[in-house]
C-alpha cells in the first residue's frame, strides 16, 4: 500500500494560482502514474490530471489544460499541480491517487491509494 498526503490548498481569487503537493511514501516501488481527481459538493470525484512516474508522460482533463501543470519529483516521491488562472468552477476537494498499471488511466476506480484530500477554493 501506498500512504499519500496532499498539501497546498486554499483560497485564492479567481485568475490565482496555486501549487498542490501529494507526497508518497510506502510502497512506492509498485506505483507506475499518479493523478489528481477533484470533486465538488454534490458531484462525482473527476480526473483532473496524471503523470507516468517513469517517463513523465502527463494527461489532462480538457477543463484544466493549458492551466494546469502535473508534474513529479522522483527524488522526493512528490507529485505536484500547479494551478494558473483558476476560475470558481475549479472550486472542489482535490485528491492525489496512485495506480500500479503503467497507463494513464481516467476512471477514479483504477487508482488504488488515495490521499485525504485538501480543499481549493476560488472566490469570484
Amino acid at each position: 500500500q501506498v500512504q499519500l498526503v496532499e498539501s497546498g490548498g486554499g483560497l485564492v481569487q479567481t485568475g490565482g494560482s496555486l501549487r498542490l503537493s501529494c507526497a508518497a511514501s510506502g510502497r512506492t516501488f509498485s506505483t507506475n502514474v499518479m493523478g489528481w481527481f477533484r470533486q465538488a459538493p454534490g458531484k462525482e470525484r473527476d480526473f483532473v490530471a496524471a503523470i507516468n512516474w517513469s517517463n513523465g508522460n502527463t494527461y489532462y482533463a480538457d477543463s484544466v489544460k493549458g492551466r494546469f501543470t502535473i508534474s513529479r519529483n522522483n527524488a522526493k516521491n512528490t507529485v505536484y499541480l500547479q494551478m494558473n488562472s483558476l476560475k470558481p468552477e475549479d472550486t472542489a476537494v482535490y485528491y492525489c491517487a496512485a495506480r500500479e498499471g503503467a497507463s494513464i488511466v481516467l476512471v477514479a476506480s483504477a487508482y488504488r491509494s488515495w490521499g485525504q484530500g485538501t480543499q481549493v477554493t476560488v472566490s469570484s
